[in-house]
């Protein structure tokens, strides 16, 4: 990425974190449900045989809208989340990455992301935890447990205070820093490559690649972490009294190491879309600071381009 201070990331991580949602959290849903749902009885058949028989259930007894449950919290915080996100990746780099070497090694670019991965937990886990309630709940009003983000707070809250909002939270930590990591570093490897390390300038084919390649790789590290978080923050209070590691012994005991792969087709389906979203609104967002930074510049481009 070209480079900008932490604000102006903070500034275009926002346009990509909105974009990111909108793109992506269909197949979220699908990816929760997935991960959560009970297993089943010697003889019986899982509740979802697949992501599409996942897909095609939802839509038959809940409608599209489904498939947008608990969108609220992530759409309404994700601008915060990823703003931090990329504004740590920012930090991380006058970190890591220092300002008098022309060319930064992979392991500077995986620690830098790795930071911003630190940044985000604070806000991410909170989010996730009601997200995730939100989006394995099924059927008729008569049946819901919570009746929208706000419900959740308060009931989690009553429950056992803001320890409850955080339930999960190492989880995430230890989902966000590798996967983080990982994504920044995809991200600016694959633009290298492209652009012949800088040469010339990305293309919106290239932005598309190099963040659909980054949303690819995130997940591919990230999942494990992601199935353990989902359950210890789905799960009945006193499930799992020493978190991740109960709910990893849990899960491997009854499921296999595979079951950490769970919900893994729809989160690759929607990973390379979402993150070249995501990296797409990242560029726009360069453009418009770009723009209000240097008028004059712009106008002489539109002048070059007319002539």
């Amino acid at each position: 990425m070209s480079e900008l201070s932490p604000l102006e990331y903070f500034i275009c991580g926002g346009f990509g974190g909105i974009s990111t949602i909108l793109v992506g959290h269909p197949l979220d849903t699908i990816k929760v449900r997935l991960q959560t749902m009970p297993v089943p009885k010697k003889g019986e058949l899982p509740h979802y045989t697949s992501t599409l028989d996942c897909l095609k259930k939802t839509i038959k007894y809940e409608g599209p809208k489904g498939l947008y449950k608990g969108m609220g919290v992530p759409l309404l915080g994700v601008s915060p989340i990823f703003a931090l996100s990329f504004m740590g990746f920012g930090v991380g780099k006058t970190i890591f990455c220092p300002a008098d070497t022309l060319q930064h090694t992979y392991f500077q670019y995986f620690m830098a992301g790795a930071f911003s991965g630190i940044c985000t937990t604070a806000i991410m886990a909170p989010g996730e935890r009601i997200k995730c309630l939100l989006q394995i709940q099924e059927g008729v009003a008569a049946n819901k447990q919570y009746n929208g983000p706000l419900d959740v707070v308060i009931k989690l809250y009553k429950q056992g205070g803001i320890a409850a909002l955080y339930r999960g939270g190492g989880a995430t930590l230890l989902r966000d820093v590798p996967a983080s990591g990982l994504y920044f570093l995809t991200y600016d490897a694959v633009q290298h490559y492209i652009t012949e390390n800088g040469k010339h300038q990305p293309s919106i084919i290239g932005t598309i690649l190099s963040g659909g390649a980054a949303g690819i790789a995130n997940w591919l590290i990230g999942m494990p972490a992601d199935v353990l978080k989902s359950r210890l923050q789905t799960a009945p209070e006193g499930t799992y009294p020493n978190g991740v590691k109960d709910a990893f012994k849990a899960l491997i005991k009854t499921e296999g190491p595979l079951a950490l792969y769970k919900g893994i087709t729809p989160i690759l389906l929607r990973a390379f879309p979402a993150n070249a979203a995501c990296f797409l609104g990242f560029e726009l967002g360069k453009k418009i600071l770009n723009h209000f930074k240097n008028p004059k510049n712009d106008q002489r481009t539109n002048l070059d381009q007319v002539t």
